[in-house]
């Protein structure tokens, strides 16, 4: 299992989320904590300016960005559609 820190950048997206939004979202982070699920979430490097983070599928519009500190513990940085990969 992977053990999730979360940046404080995530933590104030997060919030803004509805509801329903929020329980899916946490959904996924708990099936990310499995490997075995990770194909299944689309996680893939990135490239460009983010070429040090991955991210994977929320559902079909929202991603989180994440970083491997270790191989059981991640950084989630930030989450949103994919606007997130410009900034």
């Amino acid at each position: 299992m992977i053990e999730i820190l979360y940046k404080p950048k995530f933590i104030r997206q997060f919030e803004t989320f509805e509801d329903s939004l929020k329980k899916e979202i946490l959904e996924k982070i708990e099936l990310f904590k499995n490997t075995s699920n990770h194909k299944q979430l689309g996680v893939h490097k990135l490239h460009g300016h983010l070429n040090y983070c991955y991210s994977f599928s929320v559902n079909y519009r929202f991603r989180i960005v994440f970083q491997y500190e270790s191989k059981k513990e991640v950084v989630l940085f930030t989450i949103g559609d994919h606007d997130i990969y410009r900034s």
